[in-house]
């Protein structure tokens, strides 16, 4: 019960932050239009150019890279993997919560995947704080934008610097709404770049939010299938099932 209150309380302070967002974003970005009103066509330009990027590498991850791993490593059949999942899959990108999608996601695995509820509940609980290959994904391309935007030209060591931060913030993200700008704080000072640079992407992150949610989702599911076919389960999404 104390645990649970004292989480209550982090939740409702979190939310009152959250609510002040808008008004945060209007001033940021005010600045950074206002410094650049000459260019307003090229920013706008180079914003469309950042989050195509981040919606093709989200989709080269969900539809080829996991895909691969579904069939060559856990040997399922593809298309029943993503049709058992297709509940959580529309809620993660609705909500933009993994955490919120997580009692889907678990239901999903256990009675459409046919994973047993020992591996659902020790590895969904799990990959939903530690496994965001979407967030790690999207941090490491929102940093390089903001650097471009910035005109600093980053080294090779800077960019694997980049690489690696955001794989290890993307791990303590909270699994809420838009916690991956708040561990961009993180990538941001590992190499020096301009903390203010998080108010060009704030106008779009709720779009592209709920698609790194979504492919989050989907990566926790193949882990758990992976580890269910690892550990000699059968599953019901088995290439050999009828």
């Amino acid at each position: 019960n104390f645990f649970n209150a004292v989480l209550e309380v982090m939740m409702k302070m979190t939310m009152f932050v959250i609510q002040f967002t808008p008004l945060g974003i209007i001033g940021i970005v005010s600045e950074v239009i206002a410094a650049n009103k000459e260019n307003l066509v090229s920013l706008a330009g180079s914003l469309g150019a950042y989050m195509a990027t981040v919606l093709l590498a989200l989709a080269v991850h969900s539809l080829i890279t996991l895909p691969l791993i579904l069939r060559y490593i856990a040997k399922v059949d593809l298309r029943k993997h993503f049709k058992a999942m297709q509940t959580t899959l529309l809620t993660a990108f609705s909500t933009a919560s993994s955490g919120a999608a997580l009692p889907l996601t678990i239901q999903c695995v256990e009675q459409n995947a046919g994973v047993s509820k020992k591996i659902s509940n020790f590895v969904l609980p799990l990959g939903a704080t530690v496994n965001m290959d979407g967030t790690a994904l999207y941090e490491c391309v929102a940093a390089i934008f903001i650097a471009q935007a910035y005109g600093i030209e980053l080294t090779y060591t800077q960019e694997i610097i980049i690489v690696f931060t955001s794989l290890l913030a993307s791990i303590g993200a909270a699994a809420i709404p838009m916690a991956g700008l708040v561990m961009m704080a993180i990538v941001l000072n590992a190499v020096g770049l301009p903390l203010e640079g998080v108010g060009l992407i704030l106008a779009v992150d709720r779009i592209l939010d709920m698609f790194r949610t979504m492919v989050n989702t989907l990566s926790d599911t193949v882990g758990a299938v992976v580890v269910a076919r690892l550990e000699g389960e059968e599953l019901l999404i088995s290439r050999d099932k009828k």
